[in-house]
């Protein structure tokens, strides 16, 4: 009988504000169940970081934490394994989280994170003409 094991990629916790604000700089990846920003801190030989979010706007704090352990398991399980040395990423949970099936979660989060193609980089906002501009209507 013969035992496979995966060998488990450790991926780093990102716990402070400024580090979580610093990943705001980078590129974000945006999908239905939650939005993935990415930040290449060019250390290729540091392991990635990964950290959570999930705002109040979402529910209640049972289900706040319900949402942030789905996703932390999607990462310990396979997710993990995508995320490529010298990388952060913070995952902001949107509400669909709690509804989608698990298999779909992780297949998703792999995807977002392979997938460097589906990146957009927001661009300056403009303000929208209206009664904010200063001119008389």
């Amino acid at each position: 009988m013969t035992i496979e094991t995966k060998s488990k990629k450790t991926v780093g916790r990102l716990k402070s504000r400024p580090q979580f604000l610093a990943v705001r700089t980078g590129e974000s990846r945006r999908g239905r169940t939650f939005l993935l920003e990415v930040l290449d801190r060019h250390e290729p030989e540091e392991p990635p970081r990964v950290g959570f979010t999930v705002t109040k706007k979402h529910g209640n704090a049972v289900e706040r934490n319900r949402m942030r352990r789905r996703l932390k398991a999607a990462v310990t399980q396979s997710a993990g394994f995508a995320m490529e040395n010298g990388h952060d990423y913070v995952i902001v949970a949107r509400r669909e989280v709690l509804t989608t099936p698990f298999a779909e979660i992780t297949a998703r989060l792999v995807e977002r994170i392979k997938n460097k193609a589906d990146t957009r980089k927001p661009g300056p906002r403009r303000p929208v003409p209206g009664k904010h501009d200063g001119k008389e209507p």
